[in-house]
């Protein structure tokens, strides 16, 4: 399983990721360099993505998935985030190609205020188009652009977790029912396996 970062507008800072159980966190943005990560097509990324002077990863532009070089079943990523005003990204992972499109499950960022008659399944932290944020804290809350927030994916089997600001946002199991509806009545129904590659 590939991890993808989608970027249309730009945020995000990654922090560590490694294997939820028992292994040293990885730093996947070590010395401010993108050597761990590809695009899609398996070449280097050399242009669009680059650091701040205080480290922080942008995007200049729309467009630009950049995937991991590396695989991960079972993982803990850390990472923060800034929302940029009408931004709209997010962080896939259990990534699969269908055609010549790469699609995966997905920790949605966007600026929310921009798109307020948006459905909640497509709310910052939400299981992109399948889970609405399900903790009352958030709810009709929006994050400030100028501030850093914290977000967590945790997958360990078929449990998929978000977490933005040390709450707990989806707690999901890939292999309930509830996902399986939740798939069939999202744009991915028609895509076999979608978020159920484990490897």
């Amino acid at each position: 399983m590939k991890s993808c970062l989608s970027a249309i507008t730009l945020l995000c800072i990654f922090g560590s990721a490694g294997n939820a159980v028992a292994q040293p966190y990885t730093n996947l943005l070590p010395d401010r360099s993108l050597h761990l990560w590809m695009l899609p097509d398996g070449n280097p990324v050399q242009t669009g993505w680059g650091f701040d002077p205080d480290g922080a990863l942008h995007l200049s532009g729309k467009g630009g998935n950049i995937v991991t070089r590396c695989e991960y079943q079972n993982f803990d990523l850390w990472f923060e985030f800034k929302i940029s005003e009408k931004g709209n990204s997010g962080i896939k992972y259990r990534v699969q190609k269908y055609d010549s499109s790469w699609l995966g499950l997905e920790y949605q960022i966007q600026d929310d205020a921009a798109f307020p008659d948006q459905t909640p399944k497509h709310h910052t932290a939400s299981l992109y188009d399948l889970v609405d944020r399900s903790s009352p804290i958030l709810e009709r809350r929006y994050l400030p652009l100028s501030e850093w927030s914290v977000g967590r994916i945790v997958v360990q089997n078929n449990r998929l977790r978000h977490w933005m600001n040390g709450n707990l946002i989806i707690d999901e199991c890939s292999e309930s029912q509830h996902f399986s509806d939740a798939v069939q009545d999202s744009k991915f129904r028609d895509k076999p396996g979608f978020g159920r590659n484990y490897s």
